[in-house]
């Protein structure tokens, strides 16, 4: 077994105990393997493992990877995007995770060559440095996001403020599935997708609701490395 295959041995066996406690199924939460800073060859292993949800955090990153691997992957933007980057990055992922903005919003559609799945980005720390529209901006947001075409929103995302203790980000987590759960109520809008949890944190994301986890660090270093900080 590579140390890849490896790897993501680890995270599904990490996933499938979380879920377990929660009483959820491991089939409801899909890997998206973090390929920043990792070389291609790398990212082909882990498509050869099973995980065929590729992210990554830069499009300047993903835009040699994703043609070499676009019929075996599905590829996810998990970084922040910038408006002058959206008309590349919709030709390039299947799923934007980091939607935070009308304008942004208005600009993927606009560029997209075909239905785009999108999740909005919530601050619900209130981070000055992070983006993510607030909590209270979310239902303007959703409103004006979903009326557009080419896009079609999937869910919410968000960052928790970092900690070493993992059980910091439970109430961040907590309050995305609520807030998720509320603003789909009110607004009728089906929004079946949580992406929240990376490598620190994946199993407390689970047992608050995550489907969409976003790991690299803990699928790309080797048992027993000290690795460098990916996600």
């Amino acid at each position: 077994m590579s140390d890849v295959a490896a790897g993501v041995a680890r995270v599904r066996a990490r996933i499938a105990a979380a879920a377990e406690r929660a009483g959820r199924r491991p089939e409801e939460i899909t890997v998206v393997a973090v390929t920043k800073g990792v070389e291609l060859a790398r990212v082909r292993d882990v498509v050869a493992a099973g995980v065929t949800d590729v992210g990554e955090s830069r499009v300047q990153e993903a835009a040699p990877k994703v043609p070499a691997l676009r019929a075996a992957a599905r590829w996810h933007l998990v970084g922040h995007l910038q408006r002058n980057k959206a008309g590349l990055a919709a030709g390039l992922f299947s799923v934007i995770h980091s939607l935070d903005s009308v304008r942004l919003a208005e600009d993927l559609s606009r560029h997209a060559p075909q239905s785009l799945d999108v999740l909005l980005q919530v601050n619900v720390a209130r981070e000055a440095q992070k983006f993510g529209v607030p909590p209270e901006g979310l239902p303007a947001l959703l409103r004006s996001v979903a009326v557009l075409p080419n896009l079609r929103v999937i869910g919410l995302m968000t960052i928790p403020p970092l900690h070493r203790d993992p059980e910091q980000a439970r109430p961040v987590f907590r309050r995305l599935r609520t807030l998720r759960d509320e603003v789909a109520k009110v607004l009728g809008t089906a929004l079946p997708h949580l992406s929240m949890g990376m490598s620190d944190d994946v199993d407390v994301a689970v047992e608050e609701g995550a489907t969409l986890v976003r790991v690299g660090r803990a699928i790309f270093t080797p048992a027993g490395r000290n690795p460098e900080e990916m996600s």
